[in-house]
């Protein structure tokens, strides 16, 4: 059974890191997260609306 060579480990081992690279920056830049500030002034108006 053949083996493989050094060079050829090297080459597969950098393939699947560029994989999981690619696959964490699409996972990173799929989602859309809304900002601190917005939600921030949402709670400021939802708190300061008092019904006595």
């Amino acid at each position: 059974m053949p083996q493989m060579s050094p060079l050829n480990w090297w080459f597969l081992f950098i393939y699947f890191i560029l994989l999981l690279l690619l696959f964490s920056i699409i996972n990173y830049y799929i989602f859309l997260y809304s900002s601190p500030i917005s939600k921030k002034n949402s709670f400021f108006k939802t708190s300061l609306n008092w019904k006595w």
